[in-house]
């Protein structure tokens, strides 16, 4: 098949019709190749690629040194169980570590699975009679039960119910309402550093510190879903550096093999071992391929000095896009962590999405109205810029219209 040319979108899309469960909204275009921050489709027209992989892609499309280390890697070993060791899985942990707050790894496939193990992890350290996990309005923790009944937004548990027994909700950023919820039966404390799928929502100053606090005079365990603002997205290796707030539990997925499947969770030494063997598992977790790519990428990113590169694109991003918030009364707010960039307008955001797409640039809209940007960390400034003028121009237009 490599040797063929792609089929058309058109036929793509039939081939899905008869046989994908369509379970997700798809735009009308079948992508055939990716390099850095374009993607081509099958027709050949290319794009310039502000969401790359849902944010999984933070090195761009087919990252170079992560595509080699991973073609070397397919040629010595693919797979084998977590009943073996592996040198590779532990200086995956080892660079984790290293760059966060010394824990141990467990490592799955995917930002869902690693909350399930953050959830699991909580019940098997509180005593029983402890099992409450206090999440936030606005939240997103992934699609298994666990995860969803941890994502508080009612439309994600419509037709799923009975739903998992012990997650109570507070209003994000509001330290009052959390304590308030916080009695003899609460365990933990769950929160995204910065709310993604909720619409780039930055937490109030002091609030993250507060939770700390708050988890500490009550003994309780503060978890950072970090599926999203790890791996550099801020800035820093982790969102909890960035705020200068450290977990006793961090979730990692997305960015973490430069575009591949992996996903790991974080925890202390102290609280490691209650993850105890038989009580939870990843048949393809840490695998060798995702190991090789995981440790690539780590290596990429400070080869290459994208940290200094996500800070610096993000203040182009920020100069431009806060002068478009004054040209343009659609703008609403400006929010930029890093390279996770939420661009809040006054109307429905989808239409701004596909006018983006005409001229050539793929954008995300997330709680209806929020302009979601998740640029690789290795984009150019010139790059930053061609793509603000395409967005900052869709919008102007819709808003003379």
């Amino acid at each position: 098949m490599d040797s063929q040319a792609p089929l058309s979108s058109e036929l793509t899309i039939e081939l899905f019709d008869d046989y994908v469960i369509p379970n997700y909204r798809r735009f009308p275009v079948s992508l055939a190749r990716g390099e850095g921050a374009y993607v081509w489709d099958a027709e050949g027209n290319r794009y310039l690629d502000f969401f790359p992989g849902w944010g999984c892609n933070l090195l761009g499309h087919c990252p170079g040194p992560v595509v080699e280390a991973v073609r070397d890697q397919l040629g010595k070993l693919i797979h084998v169980p977590n009943t073996w060791y592996t040198e590779l899985q532990g200086q995956w942990a080892k660079a984790l570590s290293e760059r966060s707050f010394g824990g141990q790894a467990f490592f799955c496939n995917s930002g869902t699975e690693a909350n399930e193990a953050a959830i699991k992890l909580v019940r098997l350290h509180t005593p029983k009679s402890k099992y409450k996990i206090i999440t936030f309005e606005g939240s997103f923790h992934g699609r298994t039960l666990g995860s969803t009944t941890a994502t508080a937004q009612p439309k994600y548990h419509e037709g799923l119910g009975p739903l998992m027994a012990g997650f109570v909700y507070a209003p994000y950023g509001d330290i009052d309402a959390v304590a308030k919820l916080v009695d003899d039966e609460t365990a933990a404390i769950m929160i995204e550093p910065i709310q993604g799928e909720g619409g780039v929502v930055v937490p109030p100053d002091g609030f993250l510190a507060g939770l700390r606090t708050l988890a500490d005079e009550n003994d309780l365990l503060l978890i950072f879903d970090e599926v999203q603002t790890g791996c550099g997205r801020t800035g820093e290796w982790f969102a909890y550096q960035y705020f200068d707030v450290t977990p006793d539990i961090m979730t990692l997925a997305k960015a973490i093999c430069g575009g591949l499947a992996g996903a790991a969770m974080l925890t202390t030494p102290e609280i490691a071992p209650s993850l105890r063997p038989g009580m939870h598992a990843a048949t393809f977790g840490g695998n060798p391929i995702a190991a090789r790519a995981g440790i690539a990428t780590i290596e990429m990113i400070e080869k290459e000095n994208l940290l200094e590169n996500a800070r610096r694109l993000s203040q182009v991003f920020k100069t431009r896009l806060e002068e478009l918030q004054q040209e343009c009364d659609l703008v609403q707010d400006v929010r930029i962590v890093g390279l996770m960039i939420g661009v809040e307008l006054g109307v429905e955001g989808a239409p701004i999405v596909k006018a983006c797409m005409d001229r050539g640039l793929l954008v995300n809209c997330t709680h209806d109205t929020v302009i979601r940007l998740l640029p690789s960390m290795n984009l150019t400034e010139a790059q930053a810029n061609e793509g603000c003028d395409v967005l900052a121009e869709a919008i102007k237009q819709h808003a003379g219209g």
